[in-house]
């Protein structure tokens, strides 16, 4: 593993920052100038993020791309995201990152990021004028999803245990959170 960079500077962060770190068993992200680390996620966790995955991907347009993380999302230079799951716009992805505001992000909270999942990230998206974000909780389960309204997000839909979730915001898309977790 190799090591965290020591930044020599008091100026905040910035994605060129970001990028010298070479250290691959981390997730880094960047809010503000504030660089953020994420440990390696749970086996749950990445169940989660495969199967909704796989659910956005089925009728998700043919001018947008659903990726799992790790893909970096630049949303200013020193605020660069790495949702769970994004859908973006072909056109924004770069040979790095979605260079702009996805489409959709969803977030599989973990205990370790239920605070910067449902409020720090969710503030940064909205600002940047993401239209559709997403909280899945495995622990309860739930799946929350979130339009933006007004600069701010607003329940669409929300389902928990074995309700199904039969969205068309912002495509047509069916979840369960039960299907969800279930280790079958």
């Amino acid at each position: 593993m190799a090591p965290v960079p020591v930044f020599g500077h008091r100026e905040p962060l910035t994605r060129r920052d970001l990028e010298s770190i070479a250290d691959e068993d981390h997730r880094y992200e960047l809010v503000d100038g504030v660089l953020l680390m994420s440990p390696s996620p749970r086996p749950l966790h990445q169940r989660v993020v495969a199967r909704v995955l796989a659910a956005v991907s089925v009728h998700c347009p043919r001018d947008c791309e659903a990726l799992p993380a790790p893909v970096d999302v630049v949303l200013a230079d020193d605020t660069v995201l790495i949702p769970d799951v994004v859908v973006g716009r072909r056109s924004d992805y770069t040979e790095r990152a979605l260079a702009g505001t996805p489409v959709l992000a969803v977030e599989v909270i973990s205990p370790s990021s239920r605070l910067i999942d449902t409020e720090l990230k969710r503030a940064r998206l909205a600002e940047a004028g993401c239209p559709n974000y997403w909280l899945v909780d495995p622990y309860v389960p739930s799946v929350l999803c979130l339009g933006l309204r007004d600069g701010a997000y607003v329940t669409l839909d929300e389902a928990r245990r074995d309700q199904t979730l039969a969205l068309t915001v912002p495509y047509a898309v069916t979840l369960n959170p039960a299907d969800l977790v279930s280790d079958y």
